[in-house]
């Protein structure tokens, strides 16, 4: 007997002990498109996502940034694995986060860096229990869209969970591990564990329940889609061809993730990377655990289970080493480089590398087919960047980034967009939140709405 069961959207999900598996947008069961003009969906009626991805430590900037401007631009040395991307990016110069700056809180710029990029507040500077910030543009919006999906939001790191101690020159870690904050002094604690992700998006029924398909999966080495395959065989039949071959290619992405994840759990822990102790479930590479999160990350949004996602690749003070590009010093060692030729060249090193991380997710969003026809990056607004410009001299304005994603049709990318100005990052967060119908009239130091994009 078939479980598969519609939510609210019209949305659908097969069934088994303890397994929940969300399904992409599938025209045979009506869930192909959502009325148009309605709050966080594009004209052609498909949801409008949105992801904000962090990286640590700020870059060489007369490595990363592009020469020229406008659509006559060429990316420079850090950037050239995004050359298949120009007509899906806008590189964006002359954005700030002004409350990152020191005044009279002096030292403490990665923990800054870190605590204003998605909320443009300054962080009280303490280390104890007293924590005070301000709610962040990805909870903004899901206090409008949350009730639209199954997750409200997702939050994923590749670091630790910390949520109180020094940090930073006297900022409480709370502000440095954690980018997305429900409130002033709430932050939402993202997961670096990918296993913990993958049962949270995959995941169903009571507790106990989930725990008993756990413990049959790993016992018996079963797959989730066992649990649910008499559900799809089920439903298969009243599927098209097209729709037919969606689902397999959707299941198959979600196999080969939970396979990924068994691997890493057989191999033990990975090395510690400088950070909180590592779980079992994460991969002893890097990239490879960046790029699981990023495959995640992408089902969830196919499957419409969240439509706001945020990143912190990793903390802005992170020492990671990058032994895949040849660099055995610690990242934010390297960052103080004093202007030494050696350093720099190593930063811009790192630098190429986080950029390599972020071709793949945009390769991985392009080549993903939306409910509507179009791509899933077609239709998402997605924000790569960080807190810091340069390391050495822990500024705060030029900041690095990226705006990926067409917005549905709203954005116009392609470019190098030369602001002109110390702008408030905040604008462009505001224009966001306008477009999946969230609007804000005010975020942290926000001036107004950025249109320009």
């Amino acid at each position: 007997m078939s479980h598969t069961k519609m939510l609210p959207g019209r949305r659908a999900f097969l069934r088994g002990l303890g397994a929940s598996v969300a399904l992409p947008g599938l025209s045979s069961m009506g869930v192909a498109r959502a009325a148009a003009g309605a709050r966080g969906v594009t004209a052609s009626g498909a949801p409008l996502r949105m992801a904000y991805l962090c990286l640590p430590n700020g870059v060489i900037m007369n490595k990363w940034r592009p020469q020229g401007s406008g659509k006559d631009f060429v990316f420079n040395e850090s950037m050239k694995s995004l050359e298949g991307f120009r007509s899906d990016l806008q590189i964006l110069k002359g954005l700030e986060q002004a409350n990152g700056w020191g005044g009279r809180d002096g030292a403490g710029d990665h923990a800054r860096g870190n605590a204003t990029f998605l909320t443009g507040s300054r962080p009280r500077k303490t280390s104890g229990s007293d924590i005070r910030l301000g709610i962040s543009v990805d909870q903004m919006a899901a206090n409008h869209l949350g009730r639209e999906t199954r997750l409200p939001s997702l939050e994923l790191s590749c670091d630790g969970v910390r949520k109180s101690g020094n940090c930073d020159s006297g900022y409480s870690c709370a502000y440095q591990y954690n980018i997305s904050w429900r409130s002033a002094t709430q932050p939402m604690t993202p997961e670096s564990n990918p296993r913990l992700v993958f049962e949270r998006l995959f995941g169903g029924g009571s507790r106990s329940e989930r725990k008993e398909s756990r413990d049959i999966r790993r016992a018996e080495k079963r797959s989730i889609l066992d649990f649910v395959l008499e559900d799809a065989r089920a439903m298969e039949k009243s599927l098209g061809r097209n729709d037919q071959q969606k689902l397999d290619e959707y299941m198959t992405g979600v196999r080969e993730i939970e396979q990924q994840i068994e691997k890493a759990e057989s191999l033990g822990p990975p090395p510690d990377p400088g950070v909180a102790a590592p779980e079992n479930g994460i991969p002893r590479n890097y990239h490879e655990h960046i790029r699981i999160m990023f495959d995640m990350m992408i089902l969830a949004f196919r499957s419409d289970q969240t439509r706001i996602a945020s990143f912190l690749l990793a903390h802005d003070g992170s020492n990671r080493n990058f032994p895949t590009h040849g660099v055995r010093e610690g990242h934010h060692g390297l960052s103080h480089h004093r202007g030494d030729r050696s350093k720099i060249e190593k930063i811009s090193r790192i630098d190429t590398f986080y950029l390599e991380q972020l071709a793949y997710f945009l390769e991985r969003m392009r080549s993903t087919k939306d409910v509507d026809g179009k791509s899933l990056l077609y239709n998402s607004m997605i924000v790569w960047g960080g807190g810091l410009s340069d390391g050495d001299q822990h500024t705060h304005n030029d900041l690095p980034i990226i705006l990926a994603g067409h917005a549905g049709g709203k954005f116009r990318p392609g470019r190098h967009l030369d602001l002109n100005t110390d702008l408030p990052l905040n604008n462009l967060y505001l224009r966001m939140l306008e477009e999946v119908g969230a609007p804000a009239g005010r975020l942290g130091d926000s001036t107004g709405i950025l249109t320009k994009v």
